[in-house]
């Protein structure tokens, strides 16, 4: 079944840009897809439904929706209550973090990917805490879109790699003995934990670490307990804030 998603973009420009690649319009090398790309992408999503692998599908079936400011977001966030947020926090009538909160309260289901011109340590940590899953520069935001999405619709968290270094500097300032006493994790989530702040789905950390994805699942659901959060973006801030994994960026 096509996953919806929601674009919130001031742009008209960049907003229709978005759409066309999330609806496949698009190939990914920026240019229209020709008929070869889309009835690829087709058979792929098919062959992805007859095995049983629903992340596989979600990579080519995207159902897509635009909005240009915050009152029209808000007015189609609860009018589709869509799978997936794609939100720009500099909005004409508002600031996209309030649209973040208005999507989380909504439901913990919704997943939500800030692709913003904002890089600083306020807009990063205030988008975190508001629920967002990941956080993409426009200048430094991949070529494959789609990719990015479907990393975040199989449980990854996609982060610009300036904002990744941005956020691991200002926790390096900060002395975390303490913090990392307070709580006691198995090897085993840590290994997860890693995986989680390096942006690997679960899917993929369940090949990595030679377990099924259920188990990883089952890790994740304790990690958070131990965290006190509930979502894979508050997970990773807390990871990295708390000093309990180091993430290199050139990994």
């Amino acid at each position: 079944m096509p996953r919806s998603i929601l674009v919130v973009e001031d742009d008209s420009e960049t907003r229709e840009y978005f759409a066309e690649v999330l609806s496949g319009d698009v190939g990914r090398d920026g240019e229209l897809a020709d008929e070869t790309e889309r009835a690829g992408a087709v058979e792929v999503a098919d062959e992805a439904e007859t095995i049983g692998d629903p992340e596989a599908a979600d990579l080519t079936s995207y159902v897509v929706s635009t909005a240009a400011t915050l009152r029209e977001g808000l007015e189609s966030l609860h009018r589709s209550q869509p799978d997936a947020l794609l939100v720009d926090l500099g909005l004409p009538d508002g600031n996209g973090l309030d649209l973040i909160r208005e999507a989380r309260a909504l439901s913990k289901d919704i997943l939500i990917l800030v692709i913003t011109v904002f890089g600083d340590e306020s807009s990063v940590v205030s988008a975190i805490e508001a629920g967002a899953q990941g956080y993409l520069l426009k200048a430094e935001a991949p070529a494959d879109l789609r990719e990015s999405v479907r990393q975040i619709l199989c449980g990854g968290a996609p982060i610009s790699p300036g904002i990744a270094s941005h956020l691991l500097r200002r926790f390096q300032e900060t002395n975390h003995s303490e913090s990392k006493s307070k709580l006691r994790f198995t090897r085993r989530e840590l290994d997860v934990l890693g995986l989680m702040v390096k942006g690997l789905p679960y899917g993929e950390a369940a090949k990595v670490l030679g377990v099924t994805r259920n188990t990883v699942a089952g890790y994740v659901k304790s990690i958070y307990s131990k965290l006190q959060v509930n979502s894979r973006g508050e997970a990773v801030y807390e990871a990295l804030s708390q000093g309990i994994v180091d993430f290199d960026p050139q990994i």
